[in-house]
């Protein structure tokens, strides 16, 4: 198949995440499998206009806040005579709008959608805008086929008018190879809890902090590492420094691939408090490393971790909760254990091959509807 992929950000793009990653763990797989993969995404600086990353062709264009306008001009200019067998518009913080400038067969992905959550991170004028432009999707894409990486991704949009059957959920993937348990490295004497991602104010990483100093009032002795960049780190110290719980919160700032397995497998659990996420990858990570996680009970985090399985799910924004859960397995090392040792075989069905042959078999469908 010659495919062209439509997407915000590539992996090289210094503010790139999760989709990212799945972007090029998925559609990397499929051009080494000899399928044609274009890629149609924003510029950095320092980048260049065309490239090549996992066997993709790589084309740029505009910037951060300027993408949404100049990929159309751009695709009309470049790659519309291409008759591409299928394409995809990976939905990645606001919809590109494709039907109305793309030629078909065209397939849309999906993370997750922000909706209200947007104003938790945003200003409130950016915020506004991606809410509203959230808006129009149902009339926009409904009635194409579409990929979701999780149930409650697939049901937020069946709520906001989309057709369930014409959405397929596809899970997210990690390499269970790569992030394994090591017999030779053992978990931290003391009870240390990992947050681990971008540090993004609407993942409210706070309430990590909260429950830690909680404990510390109840005197449990617990550590937090923060593993990750992003522009919520000073608001977060500032957390830290105003609850005295410096001695117990440690920021580990960016960390490799194998630091974050390192940390993963040194925890005893993770953590994550965010109110919404696409699937939760590094929930799954951390399981095939034989580290359970601790979790909001929210939309995607609640598909990756199996409450009292693979980790614990607690309410979302209920501090006092998440101080019980940490608590909870700071004192049972056993529990820490039994957990994490049904958390690495739940990971083990969950592969980027596995996800790369059911995206595949799901686009020649695509492909087949000219």
């Amino acid at each position: 198949m010659k495919l062209l992929v439509i997407n915000w950000q590539d992996l090289a793009n210094p503010h790139s995440g999760g989709a990212e990653v799945h972007l090029h763990e998925i559609f990397g797989r499929l051009a080494r499998r000899g399928h044609g993969v274009t890629l149609l995404c924003s510029g950095f600086p320092g980048a260049s206009p065309a490239d090549e990353a996992d066997g993709m062709r790589i084309h740029r264009t505009g910037g951060r806040h300027t993408f949404t306008l100049a990929a159309a001009p751009f695709y009309r200019r470049h790659l519309a005579a291409e008759r591409f067998d299928a394409v995809v518009e990976d939905l990645n913080k606001i919809p590109l709008f494709t039907p109305y400038w793309v030629e078909r067969p065209l397939a849309l992905l999906v993370h997750h959608l922000f909706g209200t959550t947007a104003f938790r991170e945003a200003s409130a004028p950016f915020a506004a805008a991606t809410w509203m432009l959230e808006r129009p999707i149902p009339l926009v894409y409904r009635g194409l086929p579409a990929e979701a990486v999780s149930e409650s991704t697939r049901d937020d949009l069946v709520a906001r008018g989309l057709r369930r059957q014409d959405i397929r959920v596809i899970h997210n993937g990690v390499d269970v190879d790569f992030f394994r348990p090591d017999p030779s490295i053992s978990r931290d004497a003391e009870p240390t809890f990992l947050s681990v991602g971008r540090l993004k104010k609407y993942k409210r990483i706070d309430h990590a902090i909260e429950a830690v100093a909680r404990l510390r009032a109840r005197n449990r002795f617990v550590r937090l590492v923060i593993a990750g960049k992003g522009d919520d780190e000073p608001r977060l110290r500032e957390t830290v420094a105003r609850l005295g719980v410096g001695d117990r919160v440690t920021f580990a700032g960016f960390v490799t691939e194998e630091g974050k397995r390192d940390l993963m497998r040194r925890a005893w659990a993770t953590v994550q408090p965010s109110p919404k996420e696409g699937w939760g990858i590094t929930n799954i990570e951390a399981a095939a490393c034989g580290t359970p996680t601790i979790a909001s009970d929210s939309p995607g985090l609640r598909e990756s971790v199996v409450h009292n399985t693979t980790g614990l799910l607690y309410p979302h924004g209920d501090v006092a909760a998440l101080a019980d859960a940490l608590e909870r397995l700071a004192m049972d090392e056993v529990e820490v254990a039994r957990l994490g040792a049904g958390a690495h075989q739940f990971a083990q069905g969950f592969t980027w091959d596995r996800a790369a042959d059911l995206t595949e078999a799901h686009l020649a469908e695509v492909a087949a509807s000219r």
